[in-house]
């Protein structure tokens, strides 16, 4: 029946959860180790010994310090968007099929976290082209200028997309207590919960990246304190 073929449809995507997040971690740990081995016998073998400039030509392991830094950023990072991204789409799919109500809306229901994605992938291009033709890096200066320009237009237009998939795809029905609503592991939930979920998460990323940016960053106060502090020693 179309309900058991829909169980079995789930249980590979959990599958294939537990298996990306596995291969994730091996990527992660292979990028690092290899990044970390090649970038020290590299360093051993030329500084060290030989009195040779980083990145010397003349340092033949000078090659497999650049080819594990290429593995460590494309393995390393690589993996972690894929565990975050393939997990956290795996377990969302997983809990909207665990409701009756989201089933039985259909597909569109069911691949809300996919459509939410997919939308993402599309806001994205556009913050891309506000980023390289309307507000571009001209000087060294710009780049945080237009770091956080990106942050704050990608979560802005994401806000309204992120609406309009929740009311039109989501189920607004009514169980027992809650008119305009789903069950979904025994709470009752909504379009406009649904909404507010991923909204709270999408606002909260863009603040965290703000304030981590002022603490972080050589253009504020914080960062400028500790290093007018350490002009000085204790003494």
């Amino acid at each position: 029946s179309e309900q058991t073929d829909l169980m079995h449809l789930f249980e590979c995507i959990a599958g294939f959860g537990l298996g990306g997040s596995s291969i994730a971690m091996f990527g992660r740990v292979g990028g690092g180790i290899y990044t970390k081995a090649a970038d020290v016998g590299a360093d051993l073998a030329g500084k060290v010994v030989q009195d040779l400039p980083e990145d010397d030509p003349h340092n033949p392991g000078t090659i497999a310090d650049n080819v594990g830094d290429n593995v460590g950023d494309v393995a390393g990072m690589g993996s972690d968007l894929f565990g975050s991204f393939g997990e956290a789409s795996c377990a969302a799919l997983l809990v909207g099929a665990s409701s009756p109500m989201i089933v039985a809306a259909g597909w569109g229901a069911l691949m809300f976290p996919l459509t939410v994605s997919g939308v993402g992938i599309v806001v994205c291009l556009i913050t891309n082209f506000v980023a390289t033709d309307l507000s571009p890096v001209r000087k060294e200066a710009d780049i945080e200028r237009v770091l956080k320009t990106q942050l704050l237009v990608s979560s802005l237009l994401m806000t309204p997309c992120v609406y309009a998939l929740a009311v039109t795809l989501l189920p607004a029905a009514t169980c027992g207590m809650c008119v305009g609503g789903f069950v979904v592991g025994g709470v009752c939930s909504s379009p406009l919960k649904a909404f507010f979920c991923v909204g709270f998460g999408l606002w909260g990323g863009c603040v965290i990246g703000f304030v981590t940016e002022y603490y972080t960053s050589f253009s504020y106060s914080p960062v400028k304190e500790v290093a007018n502090a350490c002009r000085t020693g204790a003494a």
